[in-house]
This record gives C-alpha cells, sequence and structure tokens, in this order.
C-alpha cells in the first residue's frame, strides 16, 4: 500500500513535494505536547497549492488513508501527532500573503504564513492583526486557525475566532468549498467559518483565509506589579477588570515562573516576589492609565508598583512573559503545559488551588496566566526519564483540569484538545455534546480520513 500510495501521490505533486525517509518523516511525527501517542507518517507532503491539496485528499479517500494536516508543529495537545501510516499534509509551504486591503481593513492569506511575518506586514500598512500567541514567531495561521488560539492581547483584542472573517477548505473528498465573506458584516447561513475554527483539521483544509485587520494603535507601555501571594496578584486583576479598565496586556507570573526566567535570560527580575502582573495600555495615554491600574495593585496589597520608563524597557517586560514556556522547560527539561480558563472572579482560587496539587505531588509547577481572561497555564515541570515522576506528573495534570471544571471553567482555553485532553472533552460537554459533535464530523468527513483520533 505505501508504495501504491506515494506513486498516486507523485502522479500530482512535484517530487520534492513527497517525502518518504523514514528518517526525515519521523521529524514530523509530534507536535510539543508531552504524553501524547504518535504514529509512523506512510508519507509527507508539501504542496504548493490549491490543486495539490485537493490531489492528496482525493488520493486519500479513493486509498482509504488517514491525513494529518500541521502547521510549525508548535502546538500543546498533540493535535498535530501523526497517525500510524498516515498522510502528513505539512501546509508551511503554502506562505503566500496574497493581499491587504486597508480599505476593507482585510488580509488574505495562505495557511503557512508565519504569524509575526503576517503582523509586520500589515504594520507596514498602517493596520494591525492582533492575534499574538508566546510562539508568534514560528507558528502559522492555518495552525492559529485550527486551534482557535489566543495570545497576550486576548483581554482587550480577542482571539483568532474574532479575526477569521471567510476560509477556501479542501473537504476529505478533494472539493473545495468557501465560506464567510470578505464584507465588514454577513450571516448569510450557518457560521461554517466558525465551525471550522478550532476544529483541528478535523472537518478540511484550510487553505486560504480572510482575516479582519485593526488600525494600528499606539505602543503600549507597560506596568510591573509585585504581590506577596497570588491570591492577592488576582485580587488586582479583579479590581482592575471591575473598574472598567481595558487593557491591552494584563499577564500574571508566579515566583516559579520569574525565577525560571532570570535563569534562562537573566533579565534581573524581582525575585523575592510571590506573583508579579503585567498591565499594559496602547492608548493615547497610557501613563494615565497605569497609574490608575497602580492605584489598584496597591489597594491590593501590591508590595510595589513600577512602570515602564520607556517603549524598550515595555519591551523587555514583555519578552520576559514570553521566555516563560522555554524558561520553564529548562527547569527540569520536560513540561506539560495546561490550558484551563476559568471565570475572572474565581482565579484566585485556580491559583491556590494548583500550589496545593504541586505540593500534593511533589512537583515544580510554575503557572503564567493571561489573567484578563482567566486563562492560566499552569506548567508542570519534570524528569522525563524518571518514570515515578512522569506518573505524578500527569496525575497532576489532570487534578488541575478538574480543577478548572469545578470552577466554573473550561479544560482549554486556547491550546486545543488533540489527544491530550480527549477523556476531559467528555467530561466537559456530556454524553449529548460528544453525539452531535460526532454527527457534525460525520457530515464533513464521512470516512474518519481527517485527523483520526484527535478531540473525541
Amino acid at each position: 500500500m505505501s508504495r501504491h500510495l506515494v506513486d498516486r501521490l507523485l502522479a500530482g505533486l512535484p517530487a520534492e513535494a513527497v517525502l518518504t525517509d523514514p528518517d526525515i518523516t519521523g521529524s514530523y511525527a509530534n507536535d510539543m505536547a508531552s504524553f501524547c501517542p504518535a504514529g509512523t507518517p506512510a508519507a509527507v507532503v508539501l504542496p504548493r497549492t490549491v490543486e495539490e491539496v485537493q490531489h492528496v485528499m482525493r488520493t486519500a479517500t479513493a486509498l482509504r488513508v488517514p491525513v494529518v494536516p500541521q502547521g510549525a508543529r508548535t502546538g500543546l495537545s498533540g493535535g498535530a501527532n501523526a497517525s500510524e501510516g498516515c498522510v502528513v499534509l505539512s501546509l508551511t509551504k503554502m506562505d503566500r500573503i496574497i493581499e491587504i486591503n486597508p480599505v476593507d481593513r482585510i488580509a488574505v492569506v495562505e495557511p503557512g504564513v508565519v504569524n509575526a511575518a503576517l503582523s509586520r506586514a500589515v504594520n507596514e500598512h498602517g493596520l494591525h492583526y492582533p492575534p499574538d500567541p508566546s510562539s508568534w514567531e514560528t507558528c502559522t495561521i492555518g495552525g492559529n486557525i485550527g486551534t482557535a488560539s489566543g495570545g497576550l492581547c486576548c483581554v482587550k483584542y480577542g482571539v483568532t475566532a474574532e479575526y477569521v472573517l471567510g476560509l477556501d477548505v479542501v473537504l476529505a473528498d478533494g472539493r473545495l468549498m468557501t465560506t464567510g465573506r470578505r464584507t465588514a458584516k454577513g450571516v448569510a447561513g450557518y457560521d461554517l467559518t466558525r465551525l471550522f475554527v478550532g476544529s483541528e483539521g478535523s472537518l478540511g483544509i484550510v487553505v486560504r483565509a480572510v482575516l479582519a485587520l485593526r488600525p494600528q494603535p499606539p505602543r503600549q507601555q507597560v506596568l510591573a506589579a509585585e504581590f506577596a501571594s497570588g491570591a492577592a496578584a488576582c485580587d488586582a486583576v479583579c479590581r482592575i477588570m471591575a473598574g472598567g479598565h481595558v487593557p491591552s496586556l494584563l499577564e500574571l507570573m508566579d515566583r516559579t515562573t520569574v525565577r525560571a526566567v532570570n535563569d534562562l535570560t537573566r533579565m534581573g527580575l524581582p525575585e523575592t516576589t510571590e506573583a508579579l502582573l503585567l498591565a499594559a495600555f496602547d492608548t493615547a495615554d497610557p501613563a494615565a492609565d497605569l497609574a490608575s491600574v497602580g492605584a489598584l495593585c496597591e489597594a491590593a496589597g501590591a508590595t510595589q508598583v513600577v512602570a515602564a520608563d520607556d517603549f524598550a524597557e515595555s519591551e523587555l517586560l514583555l519578552q520576559a512573559r514570553r521566555s516563560s514556556l522555554v524558561a520553564l522547560e529548562a527547569v527540569k527539561g520536560t513540561t506539560m503545559i495546561d490550558d484551563v480558563c476559568v471565570p475572572r472572579s474565581r482565579l484566585g482560587e485556580m491559583i491556590e488551588g494548583v500550589e496545593r496539587i504541586a505540593e500534593k505531588h511533589r512537583l515544580t509547577i510554575g503557572v503564567v496566566a493571561h489573567a484578563g481572561d482567566g486563562n492560566t497555564h499552569p506548567t508542570v515541570c519534570f524528569d522525563a526519564a524518571d518514570p515515578d515522576e512522569c506518573r505524578r506528573a500527569r496525575d497532576s495534570f489532570d487534578e488541575i483540569m478538574g480543577l478548572g471544571l469545578e470552577l466554573g471553567g473550561t479544560i482549554t482555553g486556547e491550546h486545543g484538545v488533540g489527544v491530550l485532553k480527549k477523556e476531559w472533552l467528555a467530561r466537559e460537554i456530556g454524553p449529548v455534546g460528544v453525539e452531535m459533535q460526532r454527527a457534525v464530523k460525520a457530515a464533513f468527513d464521512p470516512l474518519g480520513i481527517l485527523n483520526p483520533g484527535k478531540l473525541f
């Protein structure tokens, strides 16, 4: 079958677009998640055109071969992991920015465009593409759409789903479907565009996207507030949001994370703090906004509040936050990154609960959070060569997800379900929810060949 599959693929793809060397295809087997099984791909294909993607899906349908779509493989849930004997469909070569339209405030892009590349391109037109995951320098727009990713600016600007206006999608049988619109408004029929956003490549292959843009805001200025406890920092978050403030960023780093960032970057962040809260504003008068927020932080018990002197210092603080996950990985060599989102009002309970879980399992668990959204990333640090520590890491990860549900939250705010959280998705949405989601999957992919084994 493998040779026949490759021959069929080569009938519609250039030779350099079909990879079969096991040493090479093996490198496409996983994303960045721990504890997620992966199979061995039969082939990896790197199409450059919509027609080539259609050929791959027609071939896969004819031969009943699973297809696993991939972007940059920066995902954290195993959603891009290969299935045994599958065709890995890597979309990284489809990386053209087709159009930037300042009047309509849209960009039309292929799925392999890197998030940061798009941001810089639209900036040249005085425009802004807000979604900015921590991996924005490497992650792709297609991957962002597949996982409905967020980023540091979500508290003010929202997540990827709010910027996807329309899609071109190759279906499982190779047909091309267009969803959505280029206009600012539109409610014609079911919102199939939103259905594909966050579907993790299980319903179709996104080959083109129409994205909404915004005017480029002023450069943001950042404030750092130190707290003697995570609970006090979360109290400050509640005061800020209840006060009607709209920061462009509101991020939390606990003591473990701050020390890890210092060890990795030598940035000199304050290690005496139990929690460091970063707030930013990109308004016309950020100093006044930061002063108001600083007063609220002091009222919540901040031990020190310091506003960045200039934009360069602000960028340094943001870089510290963006370095958090890499820094925590360096603590023990391996991490499991949770993605639990809770109501803002219960953020303090979430932080305290994670502390108890870390103590119970004798593990280092650093917490970074998009605090303005209640989206926490408890990061379990462990030694992958120690079986007992691996077991404790997995148990703590599950307990954190359970805690999130108890607090009225969700198991994933932006990383997706993939393989890692399949069992937990079923718990969150219930048997009727699973049944209906499977029915949607069957309507788009009756043979079950698109990213099988993910979500449910």
